[in-house]
Formats: C-alpha cells, structure tokens, sequence
C-alpha cells in the first residue's frame, strides 16, 4: 500500500524515478542537493518504491517523549554530540552493529548555500568500510534516484572529483541554494 501511494504521489508531483538501488546491505547514500525541506519528502517516497530503508541521522533530543517512537519508525538514528565519541563515529558504531544499513546524508549540511560540503558522509563510509551512493534529485528535470557506487579510496581529492563530475548539472528545487561540491579537506591536503 504505501509503494502504491509513493507512486501515486510522484506521478501527481510529475516527478520520474529512475536508477536504481545497488545490490548492497550496506552503504552511504550522498542526498544532494538538499534545498529545501521537500527533498525528504521526495528521498522518502523514491525509497519506499525501490523498496529500501532509509536512515537519517538527528540530534538525539530528537528522539524524545513523545516523538521518539515516530522518528525511529520514520528511520531516524540518534546522535549525541555532546558524548566523547563524534558524530563519525557513532554512525560508524551503527554500520558495525547492524545486518543492513542505509544511511542518508546531506553532506551541505544545510538548506542554505554553502561554500563547503561537510565531509561527515565521506568518513562514516571510510571509517565503516562501506561504499557511496550517489543520489539526486534534480529539480529542473522533475528526476530522482540512486546511481554510482564509488568506494572509498582515502584519496579525498580522487574521490571528490567523481562526486562533483556527478553532481555538475544537479539542479536543486531552490538552484541559487546548492553551493560548489567542495570539502574544505581537499584544500588542507593540496597545501601539504
């Protein structure tokens, strides 16, 4: 019933759904670009007809009385920033505690432009030795999925660049929004 109304749903919003989810129990889906609140919606829907679970980090105040319940139903996974371990490695932590996951990230950070992509989903991927997927929607099209597969190098300058040839013609829902695909670490390991 909900795959049908996913359907239902893209087809009234004139949106096509196409790639495809790889073959994996394990991965990390880069959700760019991230624009507006809408793009949950739409990741959402896209994933319940591939017929995946998709998992989202929150602020763990988050998932509280009485909402708690409804954001773990709804895929969230808590995160306590003020504990000793990082972001990074919590969600590494629930890579290795699980049979399958798939965590969403929107490495922007923000719906806002931004000059720099945070580079949390490359190092929960590097850390939990599980590979990238890159994932879209494009506005401008009304087209949305899952494509590439990349693994990790460690060479974040090698790997970057097949995230940002992907994403060069990548047309979020508010395009003024969607900042160059950078990491601020690209720049720190050409200075060295």
């Amino acid at each position: 019933m909900l795959r049908w109304m996913a359907r239902l749903y893209l087809r009234i919003t004139g949106w096509t759904l196409l790639g495809s989810p790889p073959d994996l129990k394990k991965y990390v889906v880069v959700a760019a670009p991230h624009t507006s609140n809408w793009d949950a919606v739409y990741m959402l829907a896209m994933a319940t007809i591939y017929g995946i679970r998709i998992h989202w980090a929150g602020k763990h105040t988050l998932f509280q009385f009485p909402l708690g319940w409804f954001m773990r139903w709804i895929g969230g996974l808590p995160v306590n920033r003020r504990s000793g371990r990082n972001t990074v490695q919590q969600l590494a932590d629930e890579f290795a505690k699980r049979d399958r996951l798939i965590l969403a990230v929107a490495p922007e950070g923000t719906r806002e432009r931004a000059e720099f992509w945070k580079s949390g989903f490359y190092f929960i991927a590097c850390q939990a030795k599980v590979p990238l997927v890159l994932g879209i929607l494009n506005y401008e099209k009304k087209t949305g999925g899952l494509y590439h597969v990349i693994e990790p190098t460690g060479d974040i300058q090698v790997d970057m660049e097949k995230i940002r040839n992907f994403y060069a013609e990548a047309k979020g829902k508010f395009p003024e929004k969607f900042g160059p695909v950078r990491l601020r670490e690209e720049f720190a390991e050409s200075k060295e």
